[in-house]
């Protein structure tokens, strides 16, 4: 029986030999998008190749792993839900919607390297992903016979974040779709009780994901997923470069919003301060 060690070789040899072929697999999908966002001047490509890698990786490790039926299934349909689009769909990235915002202003600051950066975070992002896909690995290979009590309450904590995420993108594409919103901060519904709500479910997702994994042999590993998603989230690629365009945008108003609002777990807002 193969053992869940399919991402990069971390647990106990079994599956080892689908990490080089995926590895290779996933560089390719991601020069391919480099390429089509190079044409097209939108680098915002690279979103749709990061849920869409995950969620191809999540459909091979449940066709090819040895767990129970159910819980490859069970995976597969808890990880496509997280895949499926939150917001109206669109036949493309919009570049006016990213205009001003990371990628362009990254592509800015790079100048006439931009393309060359571009196509390293391009690849970059295959390995992230081999990485971050290691609680899905863990589920298909788990051989345990019995459902267990964890496993539900991570499908259930995987779906319920997705759902709150969902609620706290499209709160936010109402507002931005009112005609008074220029200039202003949303605080409609989640976004008044955290300034980056989206972040905080999207983060609950991984917690579930790695939830599901943790009945699995060594499956302590998976939460290695979402430290690092915390990680990146808090430090990196999330609220740091958001919150810095939001304050050079909207000013005071959104400085005002820093002190009154948490930054990322929901809560009761504080009281409102004089400035």
């Amino acid at each position: 029986m193969c053992s869940p060690s399919v991402p990069l070789g971390l647990l106990p040899p079994g599956s080892e030999g689908l990490a080089l072929p995926l590895l290779g697999a996933l560089v390719a999908l991601f020069v391919g998008l480099w390429f089509v966002a190079r044409a097209q001047r939108n680098a915002a490509w690279v979103d749709v190749g990061w849920s869409g890698a995950l969620g191809l990786l999540a459909i091979t490790y449940a066709l090819l792993g040895d767990a129970p039926v159910f819980r490859r299934v069970a995976l597969g349909l808890v990880v496509g839900l997280w895949c499926t689009p939150r917001r109206p769909p669109r036949a493309r990235p919009d570049p006016e919607r990213h205009r001003g915002g990371r990628y362009q202003a990254l592509r800015a600051w790079l100048g006439p390297r931009a393309d060359a950066a571009f196509l390293l975070i391009f690849v970059a992002q295959a390995g992230l992903a081999l990485l971050l896909s290691l609680p899905f690995a863990l589920v298909a290979w788990n051989p345990g016979a019995a459902l267990h009590p964890l496993e539900v309450l991570g499908a259930l904590g995987a779906v319920g974040a997705w759902v709150g995420e969902a609620i706290a993108d499209r709160q936010l594409a109402g507002f931005k779709a009112r005609a008074d919103s220029a200039g202003r901060v949303c605080r409609d519904g989640l976004w008044g009780w955290s300034r980056h709500p989206n972040y905080f479910f999207e983060w609950l997702v991984w917690c579930g994901f790695a939830c599901m994994a943790t009945p699995a042999p060594n499956g302590g590993w998976a939460w290695a997923s979402p430290l690092l998603m915390l990680g990146l989230v808090l430090f990196v690629t999330g609220i740091p470069p958001t919150e810095r365009r939001a304050v050079a945008s909207r000013g005071e108003a959104y400085r005002r919003y820093q002190r009154e609002v948490s930054a990322f777990v929901p809560w009761p807002p504080r009281a409102a301060q004089e400035t």
